[in-house]
């Protein structure tokens, strides 16, 4: 179809050797995206498709101006709990967003709002994990029908600064401490560098080995230790280590590589996704956390600007020491009139949702509330 007015072209895609097609215009939008994070590129979308996705649920809608791809929504069709259309991406991407190019960015966000409203006739559009600032958020603005924004996942940020500077925002008593863990380290011969990008498959590889032996004995995502996943990781990081996505760090100490660390690239964020270690680096005294961060903070800076260093979802105690900002990623539900009550559902299940887990934390909230 054809957006009035705007002389845009809009189809949707549900043939996967069509999105596999895609990788070059994909790319070009995706670098000319402002608010792109890692997880929406072509190799990463592409690549969890191939281990994650249905037949025959696909939904790429696509967007074209003169024949050039301006903006794109990268879905699916789910059935449970509830229909609706869904990000590709699922548990194992922290962000998910729709791309705009960003000379397109009000055509673009009304033309996908009006794809959507066609596909929403008999599903929920349920966008989840959108970062703030995000392109959905501008679709979910130029949305005509029913809509309820939600808050999603916690993610902590801190500034792309060298990590002297992340010390220094620390209580004195506190900064010297972690001084003396970075002394360590380094007086033991820790050592890191990030692999060429022909080394990546094997990094990857000698990644989820540590990672496993990092949580030997305890509870571990299961999801980590699946065959899908080690393919999905070599699948995607393998060509986003080579366009610059994606940096893959090796430490090394008497010769061995004793952790691997993997952090997402894009023009406005290093994230760091996922990391492996040998047990002894904690037996020998090393702060994984403090040398992970200390490495991190090489990739905060680009050739555009300073970088956000974003650990990703999750609020874990340990992030915290760092004085990290708290960012709430948002979650946009979209009906039309005949679905409506399907977004009151899938509200009504997240309000339940939130209520349980401040009753779990022994927050009875206001006074008078039920």
């Amino acid at each position: 179809m054809t957006a009035p007015g705007r002389a845009l072209s809009v189809e949707v895609c549900t043939d996967e050797r069509a999105f596999a097609g895609l990788a070059g215009e994909w790319d070009r939008l995706h670098r000319a995206c402002p608010s792109a994070t890692p997880f929406q590129s072509h190799a990463w979308l592409h690549s969890w498709w191939l281990s994650y996705g249905r037949p025959g649920r696909l939904r790429l809608v696509l967007v074209r101006r003169s024949g050039e791809l301006v903006a794109a929504a990268p879905l699916m069709r789910a059935h449970r709990p509830l229909p609706a259309l869904v990000p590709i991406g699922g548990a194992i991407t922290d962000f998910c967003d729709v791309l705009v190019d960003g000379t397109a960015a009000i055509q673009g966000a009304w033309a996908l709002a009006d794809a959507l409203a066609d596909m929403a006739r008999s599903a929920l559009v349920d966008f989840g994990e959108v970062r703030p600032g995000g392109a959905m958020e501008r679709v979910f603005l130029c949305w005509r029908g029913p809509r309820h924004r939600l808050r999603d996942s916690v993610c902590l940020e801190l500034p792309a600064v060298p990590v002297d500077e992340l010390v220094g925002r620390l209580s004195s008593r506190h900064a010297q401490r972690v001084r003396n863990k970075v002394k360590r380290f380094v007086r033991l011969g820790v050592q890191w560098r990030v692999v060429h990008h022909d080394e990546t498959e094997a990094a990857i590889r000698r990644l989820l080995e540590l990672h496993r032996l990092q949580w030997q004995g305890r509870p571990m995502t299961p999801e980590h230790a699946r065959p899908r996943f080690l393919e999905h990781l070599v699948r995607s990081v393998v060509p986003m280590a080579r366009s610059g996505q994606a940096a893959v760090t090796e430490f090394l100490l008497d010769g061995a590589v004793v952790a691997v660390n993997l952090n997402l690239l894009s023009g406005q964020m290093a994230g760091t996704y996922l990391y492996g270690f040998h047990p002894r680096l904690r037996e020998r005294g090393v702060d994984v956390a403090a040398m992970l961060l200390h490495a991190s903070t090489e990739h905060a800076t680009s050739d555009d600007g300073p970088r956000v260093l974003s650990l990703l979802r999750g609020a874990e105690p340990y992030k915290y020491r760092w004085h990290p900002e708290t960012v709430t990623n948002q979650r946009f539900l979209l009906a039309r009139r005949r679905t409506l009550p399907l977004l009151a559902l899938a509200a009504g299940e997240a309000a339940a949702r939130r209520r349980a887990k401040k009753v779990l934390r022994g927050d009875p909230g206001p006074a008078g509330h039920r």
